[in-house]
């Protein structure tokens, strides 16, 4: 089991999110679909992030994990 997540990208990642819902954030750095969990943290030791959107707008999600 690892828990030191990998970097998912070196810059921040634009997503223009939706109000009124949740989006899993990939904490691991694993994930096909950066920045959002597909699963691949499993046996990592980390866990995504769930992320409430109360208003439209665009989010800047890290890359790095850090």
């Amino acid at each position: 089991m690892s828990e030191m997540a990998e970097i998912g990208g070196r810059a921040p990642i634009p997503i223009n999110v939706e109000a009124g819902k949740s989006y899993w954030w990939c904490a691991c750095g694993r994930s096909q679909t950066q920045p959002f969990c597909d699963g691949s943290h499993k046996d990592t030791g980390l866990a995504p992030k769930k992320q409430d959107i109360t208003e439209a707008k665009t989010v800047a999600w890290c890359g790095c994990k850090h």
